[in-house]
């Protein structure tokens, strides 16, 4: 503890406060981690790792898959037993970290098209940060800001940079548990993405930028934030057509069944591939209850959509802020055991000396 630096300082946000910790930093690299987080043993020294490695490229970051860590067994900021999540919402979000974390930001990284690191937990260079600007207080999507902003300075200045991804779990966070909670998350998610799309917009099929410009810019603005509008609409559209006899329920049913198929199976690849990768849960059932709970996930996608569609209203109206986000902990409380009161007799209590009375 002697190396920890505590900065008392009036409340301005996540970001300001990392900026803080930034300007405080003395070392070349530094390590942004969510409060709500649990980090491997070894995690910063495989986040560390591209740094050393490459030579040709300046590496300006490097994010690593985050794990979720509701219902499993923690104690003193290390997880014990790793446990599929009890509740039906956390158990939903593992699929869709599985899935974000394992297969797209892995791919996104291959493609050297990756526009985001995670918030619970990135290491970033410091004097990179520092010359784009720090993290931004405009936005409740800074850490998808920073990495558009960094890789954006990097292009503008013509300097060869790299930002790396590292397919192992090096951190576990905990994940809202009932719909409420989700909401805010969610919505503050599309307000961050919105937010960050907006401010770096030249980025749009700009050839200048390349990759950045031309395939991972459009693919956030195409499938990220417009899809789960034109989702919601399709499925207004659906609800008329249906009112009206207007469906034609052959085809329908051919195309469900098709796009469910196709969920379904490409989370139990996910699923699968995890396992098979990095075995992290010790019990089979555990992984027969993911594969169980992929059959149903589809079913949630239009809340998921709703929430999107509610987070672009969020932005259109300028709203602001974090909102307060609840948490359960995820600390195991000890249980506390009562030793039974004895009762004495009168004769017993009269005997007592008071040295012997408590």
């Amino acid at each position: 503890f002697n190396r920890l630096t505590v900065i008392d300082k009036n409340n301005g946000g996540k970001a300001d406060s990392l900026n803080a910790g930034i300007n405080i930093c003395k070392s070349s690299l530094f390590v942004s981690i969510d409060a709500d987080s649990i980090i491997e043993a070894d995690s910063i020294l495989k986040l560390v790792k591209p740094f050393l490695e490459e030579k040709d490229k300046k590496v300006i970051g490097t994010g690593g898959v985050i794990r979720i860590v509701n219902s499993c067994d923690t104690e003193l900021g290390h997880i014990r037993q790793i446990n599929v999540p009890k509740k039906i919402l956390p158990r939903l979000q593992v699929l869709d970290y599985t899935r974000a974390f394992l297969l797209g930001r892995m791919a996104w990284s291959q493609l050297d098209g990756l526009m985001l690191i995670s918030g619970a937990m990135g290491i970033f260079d410091r004097e990179t940060v520092i010359e784009a600007g720090g993290y931004s207080t405009k936005t409740v999507g800074e850490d998808m800001e920073l990495v558009l902003r960094m890789r954006r300075h990097m292009s503008e200045k013509d300097k060869k940079y790299e930002v790396t991804y590292i397919p192992d779990p090096l951190c576990w966070t905990e994940v809202p548990s009932d719909l409420k909670s989700l909401r805010k998350q969610r919505t503050r998610w599309t307000r961050g993405l919105v937010e960050s799309l907006k401010i770096h917009r030249k980025l749009f099929l700009n050839p200048k930028f390349q990759k950045l410009g031309m395939l991972g810019y459009p693919y956030w603005m195409f499938f990220e934030w417009l899809a789960p509008l034109l989702a919601f609409a399709g499925f207004i559209y659906t609800i008329f057509l249906i009112l009206t006899s207007g469906i034609n329920w052959p085809f329908y049913l051919l195309l469900f069944i098709f796009v469910y198929s196709f969920a379904v199976m490409l989370t139990t690849w996910a699923i699968l591939f995890e396992e098979i990768t990095f075995h992290k849960y010790r019990r089979k059932r555990d992984v027969f209850k993911l594969i169980a709970t992929a059959f149903i996930e589809p079913f949630f996608y239009p809340v998921h959509t709703w929430f999107a569609v509610r987070g672009n209203f969020e932005a259109l109206r300028g709203k602001k802020g974090w909102g307060k986000a609840e948490r359960s902990g995820f600390e195991k409380k000890k249980k506390v055991v009562r030793q039974p009161s004895v009762r004495q007799s009168a004769n017993v209590a009269k005997a007592a000396s008071p040295a012997s009375t408590i």
